[in-house]
């Protein structure tokens, strides 16, 4: 990639669109495009192929999804299928027809099979049952991969897939209806602190694992795999490590300075028992994450903590 090469950062504005944006502008790329939802509906098939004849984009990075929590997931079956099928379809498809020189496409650690082994290789995809309150979102995903990898194998595209554990960072989703873990916990321990609430209520047990990769990091990797990697399946990108919702909990807790106790809500569910990522694949071409889960966090409560939700 040169420094003026014109890209196309789907999704631009939203967690993972918007770190690779900082990521390249850091190293001095320059030519960027960039379309809100608003200018440039991605569900539609039109719109989408006018766009890419008439920018001609040389490499494009798939971010842009619709994506939710739990509840989120479980509500909007269709919606999440309907609309992430069309955005990557269209995009991939023009992306082909307009000879772009190499995509990528950004998945989701959901596409494992809820009960497949731990930590989750990239070979594990389509070895088993899904979990049921994702398994649309995830389905769609799984089709990006396969329809980068067929492309690949009958028109030679170098199109490759990423897919990234659980986010978090600047300009994530804090709305407590379907946003994810990270985030909720963080906006419901600086409200109770605030209120000087005697205890947070978390769902579930608690006892359910999970790792966490800050957007920044996933942001350098991307950049490095659009550099240094050309090939068919998949990379996770991750941290290799996990902590429980309890556990996370507790580190947010003191990271807020809130003083009262952690209560669970075991009516709620857990969701798949652990997701941990194998990053062996990535680890093994050079790249390891850098920034600590305690850090991380850090940086997000202090970018957060004056924000007024209400």
């Amino acid at each position: 990639m040169n420094l003026n090469d014109k890209i196309y950062i789907a999704g631009h504005r939203g967690m993972v669109g918007s770190a690779i944006l900082r990521q390249l502008k850091s190293k001095g790329f320059n030519n960027f495009i960039l379309k809100t939802s608003s200018e440039l509906d991605l569900r539609n098939q039109q719109a989408v192929a006018d766009f890419f004849e008439k920018e001609k984009p040389k490499y494009v990075f798939l971010a842009a999804a619709k994506v939710g929590g739990i509840i989120a997931n479980n509500t909007y079956k269709a919606d999440f299928i309907y609309e992430n099928l069309m955005i990557q379809n269209n995009i991939i498809h023009q992306s082909y027809l307009n000879k772009v020189d190499k995509l990528m496409f950004l998945g989701s650690s959901c596409i494992y099979p809820k009960m497949a082994p731990q930590p989750l290789k990239e070979e594990y995809m389509l070895t088993g049952e899904l979990e049921p309150t994702n398994e649309p979102y995830a389905i769609a995903k799984i089709a990006g991969i396969k329809m980068c990898d067929a492309y690949r194998d009958q028109f030679g595209c170098n199109f490759i897939s990423v897919m990234p554990t659980n986010l978090y960072g600047p300009n994530d989703n804090y709305d407590l209806k379907n946003s994810h873990v990270l985030p909720a916990m963080l906006r419901k321990f600086i409200t109770a602190k605030r209120n000087s609430d005697a205890s947070v209520t978390i769902w579930g047990t608690g006892s359910p694992k999970r790792e966490f990769l800050h957007a920044d990091d996933l942001a350098e990797a991307c950049l490095f795999l659009m550099e240094n990697y050309n090939d068919s399946g998949l990379v996770n990108i991750g941290v290799g490590e996990d902590i429980s919702i309890l556990d996370l909990a507790i580190l947010v807790k003191k990271i807020v300075g809130f003083e009262g106790e952690i209560l669970t809500d075991t009516t709620k569910p857990d969701g798949t028992p652990r997701k941990l990522m194998d990053v062996s694949k990535l680890n093994s071409f050079g790249w390891k994450a850098t920034i600590t889960l305690e850090e991380g966090i850090q940086k997000v409560y202090d970018e957060i903590k004056d924000t007024n939700w209400e």
